[in-house]
Order: C-alpha cells, then structure tokens, then sequence
C-alpha cells in the first residue's frame, strides 16, 4: 500500500504546497493517502512513510556550540580591555603574575556568564519536557497504541474526550466530536466538529469544522481521523518554524550599560593617553610608561562589572523562579521593572479557567450558589423567606444531558458541561450513580444550527407512570421558542403566557449583562410505546416544558483583583485581551478592577495608527481579538515609548509574545510555541505572579543603579589617583602596583557590590511610577557629582601617599594610599545605599548581606598589609596605629562630602523645590 501524496507543507520537506484537506470528501482523501479507514498502514509502510516524512516532533533550534558560547562572552568591550591588557603584560613586559591574572578574570567572567546562561536553559528545557502522548493508532487492521511521534500522514487515529490530538487529520467520522482550538484560533469556547467537507480553500482554520490540529484538546465525545500533516508541516509546526531566526530586542539594561560602557572607555581613554604622554615627555622608559599605563588601565575599567552584573541577575532570575517565573534571558529580568503597561490574557491568567455556576434561576426562584471551580464543595442558597423545594428534578439534566466527568476537582470533557455538573453535585446529585441508574435511550448531539442537546430515558413521572423523558439543555431563546409550559412557584406545570416568557427573557438578560454565559434547561415526556429512537428527534423538540437557567462564569483569581490594583499604584496599566465576547470580557474586567472601556478587535483594527494611539488610554478590554490585533496593540504602546509584557498561551499569541518587550508565556497550560517565543514562563499561570515579578524587577534594578553609583565613584577615584599622579608626579605616576590595583578591584570593591545588589531594596518601590525605557543608568548630573566624589578620594589618597613617600618610603606610602583608598570604597559603599538617607539614620543592621560583605571587605583590607602572603603578592608592609589612624581618617572624606549633598537635597525637598537634577532618581524617604 503507497501513498499518492507527492507534496507536504512548506516547512518540513521543502516540497511543493498539499492540498486544501478540507474542501476533499472523505474518500478523496483516503485516497490520495492511500489508506483504507477500517485497515490502517501496514507496519512496512509507516516505517516507509516515516523514513520519508520524519518523526512526529517538532525540529529542535541548532545548541549553540560550547566553544562558541565560551567566545560570544568576549564581546564584552571591557572584557575586551582586561585580554589585551593581561595579553600585554605577559609579552612583552613580562610580568608574569599581572598577566596571568588579567587573564584568568577574563575567564571567569566568561565561565560565570556561560554558567547563568546554562542555568537558565536549563529551567527552561526542564519545564518544556512533556509526558509522551499516546496515539491510538489502526494499522494493518488492529487498533494499537503508539507514541504520538511515531505517526506519519495516511494513519488512522482514533480520539475521544480527553486526548490531544496528536497531528494534523482530516475527521472520517465524529460523533458529538468538540475540540478546544484556543491554542489555534483564540477561541475560549470547544468548537463542535463534524466530517461533511468545507467549501472554500482560504477558510479560516476556526472554521474547519471537519479539520483537528495538533495540540488541540478534544472535550467532549469521540471521532476518527486520518492524519493529513506530522511534526514541522503541522499548523503548530509552521507557526513554529516562523518564530526561528527571529533576534531579540536588547533589553533596557543591555543598552544602558553599553552606553556606560562606552562613556567610561572614553573618559579612561582620555584620561590614559595624558597619563601616557605625560610620563613619556618626563624621560621614563617606555617599559616604565607602559607598566604604569597597564596599571592605569586596570583601574580605569571596572573590572568587575560583567561579573557582578551577571551576579546580580542570576540573583534575580533566582528569587523569580522562586515566586513562579522563569526568565530565559538573564537581562530581561531588570525589564520588568520598567514595564509600564501589561497586556493580560483573561482565560486562566486572570481567571481560574474553571467554568463555574454562580447563579440557578427558576421561571419564578433564585439561587445563589458558592464555590469556585471543579471542587464540589459550595452551596446553593435559596431567598430567605421562600419555601424549599426539591431541586433534583432541575438538577437531573444538567448531568443527564451532558458528557464530563469531573473526579477530585479535575475535569474531563466541555467546560460548561462540567459546571453543570458541578453544580449538581454541589444540590446532592452524584453524576455516575444518576447516569448508571437512567441509562440513555437516544441521544439528539448538540449542534450549533440548533444549539441545543437532548438524551432520552425512562423515568417514573409525578403520577407515577412510566415514561420516556427527555432531558434538554442548550441557549435560553432556542429552548424558549420550543417551549409551551414551565414549572411555577408550586412546582406544577403552568402555560407559558406573554408574562412568563418576558420574565424568563428579562433574567436572561440580567445574567447576559453580568458577564455569565447562559445555559437553559428543560424536558418532555413521552409514552413509552410510542417512542422511536431511531426517528427524528430533533422534530420531537416541540412542547417542552421550561425548568431552569444557569449563569456560568470563568471565575476571577482571588488575588488578581488585587495585583491589578497594586499594579495601578505602581503605574503599571493593565489591559485585558481576549477571545470572549465584549460584554462578557468587560464584565470580568469591572469585577477585576480594570479600568477602560471594551472594544472589539474590530474596532481596534478600524483604527488607524493615530487613532489607536490617542485612544489607547481610554481602552481596558479588547475582546474577540485576533493575533494581528495583539500585535498592534504592543506595537501601539511601544511608539507611546511603554515597555509593554505581553501574556499569552496558544500558538496565535506568538508572534505578540516575540514583539513585546517582556513576553510571558503559561508554564501549565501553554504551547510549547509560546514558550518558544516568550522571555518569561509562569509556573503558575497566575497573572499575581506577573506584577510580584515587576516588583522584584524594580527592586533588582534599584540594586543594580545602587553598585554601579558606587563602581563609577571608585572609578573616578582610581582615574584622579593615577591622572594625578602623572600630573604632579607622585610616586612615580603609579599610585597603586597592578596588583594593587587589581586586589581593591575584587577583594574590596567585589564584595561590596554584592552587598549592594544582593541587598535589601529600597521600601515604597511599587509606590513610584515606571521608570522611563530610556532613562540612563546614571544621569549627566549623577555624573558630574560622582566625578566629584572621585576627585576627593583621589585628592586625599594622593596627598596620604606624598607624605608617606617622604616620611616613609616607597613601600609604606603605596601601603597607606592602598588603605585610604580602599577605607574610603567601602564608606562609599554605605553612601551609595540612598540618595537622600544619611548613612548614620539607615536600617544598616536591618540588612544581614551587605554586613556579612562589609566584613569580608574590612578583613580582606587588615589581612592586606599583615598577612605575609598578601604582603608578599601585593608588595605591602604593616601599618602603625597612628598611620591605620591617618588613612582611616582620608577615607572618611568621602562620608563628609556625601552627607553635606544629602542634607542639601532633604532641605530643597522639605522646601518644596523638588529634587535638583544631581539626584533625578531620588525620592523622598
């Protein structure tokens, strides 16, 4: 047996376009597949097939090589620097110890940022694993059970309620066949399925009723199809292979730092080249000059910004994965801080995507009922006052007339259905117990030209006859229409007058109005003899007799409501896209707390660019939205200069995942193409997580401004030290040894930073609006007063070293000004925590890390000059009490300066003057 196909999809083997699968009848494409549906392939053909085709799977992006990651973290302009550098001093200076351990920094800044990256690819493929789906396949006449990959175009697979359709098929037979599509088409509710052939090549997928795809979940009933498109040429599989190529967008952070990185090569460079020419026309060698440029350089860069960079991050990747996000890219994690506006999903983000009853109505009674989700536990409460009546004559069809099975708060089949179900249980009615005891007789399928469904069994009515009843539930207006009576207050039937039916139409209306999806119940009775199951049941739909409606809700989460509020406060606009209709969506919103109006994906895409910009404020809910819609709207809010996070779960939301600033995949519920696409996956799909994400971005780039105010303070102080004493020619233009230089680098400034990022946040950080996506690491004025600050360390570091110089030699002066200068890093460390706090006033002990850091700090600067192998490596001597004294108090200088600005600003602040442009990012403690 041989196929007829002679092409696939684009996408998977590069040949020419199949045809439309679901404008050919059944037996056409049996055909064209060369297959016969009670027989399968043979065992030889699919081998022969797949051999041709390849596995069931998706294609798998090219691993990096490890070699080639290793490279990519040279890129690094300072890293760059440090190589050369190292490289210089080992040929042809011949320092050897300098050298090696420029070298060996380089290497492990290399080897930390391959390791956080690694750390993070991993999480990601840990959470991406799938249990291996089960096909049940026919071949060669017998129904067996393969692995999904296993499958190749032409098998034949059955599916039932439950299962993942495990690729691409045109349906053979369907019986009350639905399958959830929402990964697909947006669509929140199953769409019914059916077999009869749907004219018209360019049909929307949503509308390929004879069609399943891959990934999609069946919910209700059961079906055969034949498969028509495995692995990459699936429908999932093109939308993924679109998505590859596709370069991300540098995150604030990264560009920031690069231009950092950029101001502080040119300021160093500079600051070089006077020093060099400076030596140079002083008569020294140019060994010496270059000795002493080498050191110059070691100290103009900081050293440890990759490192502590990555350090703080992996830090913060962490603490996310820890509160249920997992970020793929390590300098995404601080662009959560700036997001500005977050564009939601409602279905199982906002919501708990658990259909749930909330309220039952009788033609003339209300209920109440409690609970949320597939838990059976809740209420149904009546108005006080009114007599109880017994309800399972209401609550019999909703399990009768349905398919789900729900089993300890898990749900198999319709969504809807299982609320119904769910809410018979929650009056007494057990479902497997009332379905066993009144099997079915006949079942007229739900179908969406009459929007309703029928089941038929033999009961004993009122009077206690036997008699067949049929159990209906479908749309108010389609069971209104074929009703002729309703059960009144006295549970007696009743005529259904122009006064009952406005009340039934008018609680459908209230219920519609509050956002709850509708379903409507009732029955009719016919005599046994004179029953036909095989006849047309859909004609015997006449004369039924109303019992009840039921408003069903995807409920909100209980703590979105106040994420979202927390969001508002931190200026974070939240929005809510969605498939559902506009009135349901806008309804869930008010009840979330989300402010704005709800339009239509129509409507938005009526709009052109300007008008959507303008209007864009003024909008909380767009409903039933395509993927182009979604698209637009970051788009939109992204020219409004917004850093826009962007959730998401289906195939459609991808190309929105990708476009977004911060794409958020669902780690539970969502394609294995969004994760694909997003830079952050929830563990919990829940949205709380999001907005406790922004909080812990903000503290986390609060952190990271924190070290690097400190890291450019010491770096001007390093720059005025060596520019100073090229200048006025102190020790010999070289203040501090490489090594020197080096030690202050990792051993005292290293730990330092990792006090300050690894810290506590500053407190009220989700009070403040949303920084700007442009907004600079440091402002030109935090510049200039850093520049100051380094301009006093340098000052009195350099007038320590002249006078020990005289007074006590080369060895001793280099030790002192190595103290002073390392004594006033860590008093910087302390005024770099706030902008306007006073060092003294601070909860400094209330912060266990950047005490613990501080300590390493001040024992690695004692061990320095007392330890005999530092002594040794570093070229120091013991100090006296009077010189630790002395350098002590240089150090200090920094303190005194810092605080005389900060009451400055506290002042101008209390005097109603705001704050001075020194200190834009500032607030008021």
């Amino acid at each position: 047996m041989t196929d007829s196909l002679t092409n696939t999809a684009p996408g998977g083997t590069g040949q020419p376009q199949p045809p439309a699968w679901h404008v050919l009848d059944v037996s056409e494409v049996l055909a064209v597949h060369g297959v016969e549906a009670d027989q399968g392939l043979s065992e030889a053909e699919a081998a022969r097939r797949i051999g041709r085709y390849g596995p069931n799977r998706f294609a798998e992006a090219p691993t990096e090589p490890v070699w080639r990651s290793f490279l990519r973290q040279y890129r690094d302009k300072m890293q760059i620097v440090l190589l050369v550098a190292g490289i210089l001093s080992l040929w042809p200076l011949k320092v050897y110890g300098t050298g090696i351990l420029l070298v060996v920094l380089t290497l492990f800044n290399a080897l930390m940022g391959m390791r956080q990256e690694g750390k993070a690819a991993a999480a990601v493929a840990a959470l991406s694993k799938m249990m291996i789906i089960k096909a049940r396949v026919r071949r060669s006449g017998e129904l067996t059970e393969l692995p999904a990959e296993q499958l190749v175009p032409g098998d034949i697979v059955s599916v039932e309620a439950g299962d993942v359709i495990p690729a691409d098929g045109r349906l053979i037979n369907a019986a009350n066949l639905e399958i959830d599509e929402s990964a697909l088409t947006g669509e929140s509710l199953p769409a019914a399925k059916g077999v009869d052939p749907v004219p018209g090549a360019d049909t929307p997928l949503g509308d390929r009723v004879d069609m399943a795809y891959m990934n999609t979940n069946v919910t209700r009933g059961s079906g055969t199809l034949v498969v028509t498109a495995t692995g990459m040429d699936s429908e999932v599989g093109h939308i993924s292979g679109l998505l590859e190529g596709t370069g991300q967008t540098k995150t604030p952070l990264t560009r920031q730092l690069e231009k950092l990185t950029d101001q502080i090569l040119v300021i160093a460079g500079v600051a070089l080249l006077i020093s060099f020419a400076i030596n140079l026309a002083r008569g020294l060698t140019f060994k010496e000059v270059f000795t002493a440029s080498v050191a110059f350089a070691i100290a103009a860069i900081p050293t440890g910004l990759p490192a502590v960079v990555t350090a703080i991050l992996s830090k913060g990747t962490q603490l996310l994965a820890q509160a249920g996000a997992i970020m793929k890219q390590l300098r995404s994690t601080e662009t959560l801080g700036a997001t500005s506006a977050i564009n939601s999903d409602k279905t199982g983000t906002l919501t708990l995507n658990q259909m749930t009853a909330v309220q039952l109505l009788l033609v003339e009674r209300q209920y109440a009922v409690t609970g949320t989700g597939y838990g059976t536990e809740g209420r149904i409460n009546r108005v006080a006052g009114e007599s109880e009546v017994d309800l399972d004559r209401f609550l019999m069809p909703m399990v009768l007339a349905s398919d789900a099975v729900v089993r300890d708060a898990e749900l198999i089949g319709d969504p809807t259905e299982g609320a119904l179900v769910v809410l018979a249980a929650k009056g007494g009615v057990d479902a497997e117990a009332t379905r066993q005891t009144y099997p079915r007789l006949a079942t007229l399928p739900f179908d969406a030209a009459y929007k309703l469904m029928a089941t038929f069994h033999q009961v004993t009515d009122d009077a206690g006859q036997s008699v067949v009843r049929a159990y209906v539930k479908g749309a108010p207006d389609q069971l209104l229409a074929r009703a002729t009576t309703y059960l009144d207050a006295g549970l007696a039937q009743a005529p259904l007058g122009d006064p009952a039916k406005e009340r039934y139409l008018g609680a459908n209306e209230r219920l519609g109005e509050q956002g709850l999806r509708v379903m409507a119940t009732a029955y009719r009775d016919f005599e046994p003899g004179g029953f036909d199951a095989g006849g047309d049941l859909l004609a015997s739909m006449q004369d039924l007799t109303l019992l009840s409606m039921v408003g069903i809700v995807d409920p909100p989460r209980p703590q979105a409501r106040v994420s979202i509020e927390t969001a508002r406060a931190a200026g974070v606009r939240v929005r809510m896209i969605t498939g559902d209709h506009a009135v349901t969506a806008e309804a869930i919103a008010s009840d979330l707390g989300i402010e704005g109006r709800a339009i239509t994906g129509a409507e938005f895409a009526a709009m052109s660019d300007e008008e959507a910009t303008q209007a864009i404020d003024g909008i909380g809910v767009i409903a039933r939205v395509t993927p182009e819609d979604k698209v637009r709207l970051v788009e939109v809010l992204q020219r409004r200069g917004e850093i826009v996070a962007m959730t998401g779960d289906g195939v459609n939301d991808a190309p929105a995942l990708k476009k977004a600033d911060i794409g958020i995949a669902m780690g539970i519920t969502g394609t294995e193409v969004s994760k694909e696409a997003a830079v952050m996956i929830l563990t919990d799909d829940d949205f709380s997580t999001i907005v406790h994400a922004v909080d812990l971005g903000r503290g986390l780039y609060d952190n990271l401004v924190r070290y690097v105010r400190f890291q450019m303070g010491c770096l001007f102080g390093f720059i005025v030290s060596f520019l100073g004493a090229s200048i006025f020619n102190i020790a010999g233009g070289v203040p501090f040894l490489p090594l020197q230089t080096i030690w202050i680098n990792f051993a005292v400034q290293v730990p330092q930073a990792i006090g300050l990022g690894y810290g506590k946040p500053a407190e009220g950080l989700m009070a403040e609006p949303p920084r700007p996506a442009n907004e600079p690491v440091l402002s030109r004025g935090l510049l200039v007063w850093l520049a100051f600050v380094g301009l006093v360390m340098g000052t009195v570091t350099l007038a320590i070293i002249s006078w020990a110089w005289d007074a006590h030699g080369e060895v001793v002066a280099r030790t002192m000004g190595f103290v002073a200068f390392a004594v006033a890093d860590v008093l910087l460390s302390y005024e770099s925590r706030d902008q306007l706090k006073s060092m003294f006033r601070m909860d400094v002990f209330g912060d266990k890390t950047f005490l613990t850091t501080t300590g390493i700090a001040v024992g690695v600067i004692y061990l320095s000059t007392t330890f005999s192998p530092f002594q040794r490596f570093l070229d120091t001597t013991p100090l006296d009490l009077n010189q630790w004294l002395l350098c002590i108090a240089a150090g200090t200088a920094v303190v005194w300066v810092s605080e005389i600005r900060k009451l400055v600003l506290r002042r101008r602040a209390a005097a109603g003057g705001g704050l001075p442009p020194l200190a834009p990012e500032a607030a008021v403690a």
